[in-house]
Parts: C-alpha cells; sequence; structure tokens
C-alpha cells in the first residue's frame, strides 16, 4: 500500500485516532506529546502520581488524553479528547476517539473533520469487527490518508510475519486510501518519535516523522465557491450585508453570484471583515458580502458562482447515534449547513450501524456530494421530539425528481420500529420489542 507524502510540508493537521478497545490509543497519543516533549511539567507531575496505583510502569501514557474521571476510573476512553501540539516542521490538533462499540457515534465526530487517521490494531488480535467499522466510517467521512499502527509488536517479539499479515488483511479493507504501516510499541516508544533498532526490517518512517511530512489534498479555496448564509446583517439602513463562513472557493469584489434556491444572481459589491474590506477572501474564511442589487436572501439560503445541485431527494450514508431506532414512518429534522428542514427517510437503521438511505426533505436543499466538499455534503439527523441528534449522513449522490423510487426488503429495524408504533403505551413497545428480538435471535 502507497504512502503519499512530500518532503516540505506546514501547516495544521489534523489527526484522529480508531480502532477497537484496549488497542492503545490513548497510550500512544501520550507517548507522542510526551517523547515530542509537548506537555507542561505540572502535565507530567499528575500523570506521574496518578500512576502510582496502575500497572503501565512509571508512567502511564494514556492519562495525557484519559482527561475525564469515569474514563480514569475504568481505565478506558468514554468521549473526545482533543489535544493540540507542535513541533519545528507542523502543528497538530489529535482526537482520541473512543473505541467501545457503544460510543461509536463520538468516534464519527473526531473523524469528521480529520485529515489522517491513525488506525491502531494490537498485534496479537489483529483485525476485529470494531477495526472494521472505524476505518469504515473514517472513509466514509472523506478520510483517505491512514496510519495502520500495528500497536503491541513487542508482545509479539517484533515478528515481521505477524506485521506483514495484519497489513495484508488491510489491504482490500482501505482499498484506494493511502496507508503507512508501521510496527510499533506505544508503551515502549519504538517507531513513534524514531525508528526503533528492534526492527530493522521495517524501512518506512517512524509515526511522527510521517505526520510531519504527509501532503493531505485537500484545498477548500480550490473547490467551487460555497457560502451558506447564517446572519442577515442590518445595523442602519444604509447597510444590508450577508454574513458567514465561506465552504469553499473563492470570491471577489466584482463576480456574479447566485442565491439558491431562488437562484436570483447580483455581484459582489463589498467584502467586509472585522479588520476592514478585502478585495478577495477564499474558503474557510468569515466575512460579510454586501450586494449591488437588492435581492430577497435569508438565513439558510447559499450564495455560489455557478449553478449547484439543488433538489429534496438524495442517497446518503447516515451513521446511526440514537439508540431508538430510525423509524420510516417518522418526520424527523434535517440540518444542512446553516438551514433546517423536515425529512423522511426511506428505511430504519440501529444505533451504531451505517447503511444507505433515501432522503426526501420538505424544501430544496443546496449541496454537493460529501467526496467533492464536506461542509455542503454532510448534514445532522434530530429528533424533532427529544433536540437529540440522532444521526449524521454523508450525501452520495442527488436523485432527480420523477427517478423510480428505490425499493427494498423491510429490515429488521424497521419491523422493530413498526411493532413500537403499534404499542398503546411505552411499556406495551418496550415488551413487544423484546418478544420480537428474541425470537429474531433464536
Amino acid at each position: 500500500m502507497a504512502s503519499s507524502t512530500s518532503s516540505t510540508t506546514s501547516g495544521l493537521l489534523r489527526i484522529c485516532t480508531a480502532g477497537s478497545v484496549d488497542d492503545g490509543k490513548s497510550t500512544l497519543i501520550g507517548r507522542l506529546l510526551y517523547d515530542s516533549q509537548s506537555v507542561y511539567d505540572d502535565q507530567i507531575s499528575s500523570v506521574e502520581k496518578a500512576s502510582k496505583n496502575r500497572t503501565a510502569g512509571p508512567i502511564d501514557f494514556s492519562l495525557f488524553t484519559d482527561g475525564l474521571k469515569a474514563e480514569r476510573e475504568q481505565g478506558i476512553t468514554i468521549d473526545v479528547a482533543y489535544r493540540y501540539f507542535a513541533t519545528a516542521r507542523r502543528k497538530f490538533i489529535l482526537a482520541d476517539t473512543p473505541g467501545h462499540e457503544q460510543y461509536t457515534r463520538n468516534m464519527a465526530t473526531g473523524a469528521s473533520t480529520a485529515d489522517v487517521a491513525i488506525l491502531l490494531v494490537d498485534a496479537r488480535n489483529g483485525m476485529l469487527a470494531q477495526s472494521r467499522r472505524h476505518a469504515k466510517i473514517a472513509r466514509l467521512l472523506g478520510i483517505s490518508d491512514f496510519v495502520l499502527a500495528v500497536n503491541k509488536m513487542d508482545l509479539m517479539d517484533f515478528d515481521r510475519e505477524v506485521f506483514e499479515k495484519i497489513n495484508d488483511d488491510f489491504e482490500d479493507l482501505l482499498a484506494g486510501a493511502n496507508v503507512h504501516a508501521i510496527p510499533m510499541s506505544a508503551l515502549l516508544g519504538d517507531n513513534v518519535i524514531t525508528k526503533s533498532e528492534r526492527t530493522p526490517w521495517f524501512t518506512g518512517p517512524s509515526l511522527l516523522e510521517f505526520l510531519e511530512n504527509v501532503h493531505v489534498h485537500r484545498n477548500l479555496a480550490a473547490l467551487p465557491f460555497r457560502f451558506p448564509v447564517q446572519l442577515v446583517v442590518r445595523p442602519d439602513s444604509d447597510f444590508r450585508g450577508y454574513a458567514g463562513q465561506i465552504a469553499g472557493g473563492t470570491v471577489r469584489v466584482g463576480d456574479r453570484i447566485f442565491t439558491w434556491p431562488s437562484g436570483r444572481s447580483a455581484n459582489v459589491k463589498r467584502i467586509v471583515t472585522y479588520d476592514g474590506d478585502l478585495d478577495m477572501a477564499f474558503a474557510p474564511m468569515s466575512v460579510t458580502l454586501t450586494l449591488d442589487a437588492e435581492i430577497d436572501i435569508s438565513r439558510g439560503d447559499t450564495l455560489t458562482a455557478e449553478p449547484p445541485m439543488v433538489g429534496q431527494r438524495f442517497e446518503a450514508e447516515v451513521v446511526w447515534m440514537d439508540e431508538r431506532p430510525l423509524d420510516p414512518g417518522r418526520t424527523y429534522l434535517l440540518k444542512h449547513g446553516t438551514r433546517s428542514v423536515t425529512a423522511e427517510i426511506n428505511h430504519g437503521l440501529v444505533l451504531n450501524q451505517i447503511g444507505t438511505v433515501m432522503v426526501s426533505t420538505a424544501r430544496p436543499l443546496v449541496f454537493d456530494r460529501y467526496e467533492t466538499n464536506r461542509f455542503t455534503g454532510s448534514f445532522i439527523i434530530i429528533d424533532p421530539s427529544t433536540h437529540f441528534t440522532a444521526g449524521a449522513g454523508m450525501i452520495v449522490n442527488p436523485v432527480r425528481e420523477g427517478s423510480a423510487p428505490v425499493t427494498h426488503t423491510m429490515t429488521w429495524a424497521e419491523r422493530l420500529a413498526q411493532i413500537a408504533r403499534g404499542a398503546q403505551s411505552d411499556e406495551e413497545a418496550a415488551e413487544l420489542v423484546r418478544k420480537a428480538l428474541e425470537e429474531m435471535l433464536t
């Protein structure tokens, strides 16, 4: 599998960890912070004290990221722990995400803004179901650069065959991605900051060296211009501006732009910022635009330089995050950028399930495929009765009006939802669902 590196790299790199529980994600990140001298003396003293009653040696590196009390007591990661560090070559923001299946939704949160995913695998166990799930989520979320960190190689005597077998197992799973596989021991530091003498057969760069040099292909300014309007600014009768963050592309004074979904157009008159007017702005800058014509623009509208995809039906990959199954018979609230609309989804999903669905919205949306633009190609699904963020979606393809309806066999998640809808009370619904599950599993 090929890696994608450049000899001169600068700027900010966003990293997320992924993998099954107890593969050593927090320990690896802690080791990375510690050995790159990116933690303060008082943090080191605190971790040294907290390590005295644990079995991880004189210092438990996982405590640098396992910041929640509940996590320290259980020795696991529950929430997403974000850390910032820098070397002479680059700045980094890393997200240490949970490994447990019930916290898959937290992993999706950490991966949603990442440029590179570090996929950890315990050398003793190889690829597990959760490893597959996290790798698939990372790919769905547009990550194409991976580090396959085969951890705990010290417990396998740094056996080259073990490493190569795991590497081969991930070939198909990460097909099309740029993958740099590293044999390592996060606990002992092998191949984390510098190359290890215990793996003379490994010729690639260490983890830090790779992260300092990897070149990620994400230039928002090169994308088509997208400007979701967050606020209409009217401080007085002489000024009318449209504030927001540029989600893609570049805009200049004098450019002809269109507002959607109405399709009306005007020219950019001013690009206003806190520090003064600009002649040009690009993603992901936050600016206020004024136009040379009075046209009806509201929060939730999108400004573009050319006609985008506008529609009310699209195919999407959805990660379901709610314990209550997705019910095709219910109407949900869909938030896409700065616009919120009601929506229906054609079939059910259960907690932590990933599936392809068809989404139909009550009003038109301006969108792109997720692979083209993460911001305009993503959305969240909100349960209107609880206001809980129930799912996250990535738009795959638009569905043109008049297309043949998608047919499918009812899934077991849909059957459960149908059973629950027919109950007269919550207690009856719980009992009916319990019995149905018993029948399905026997």
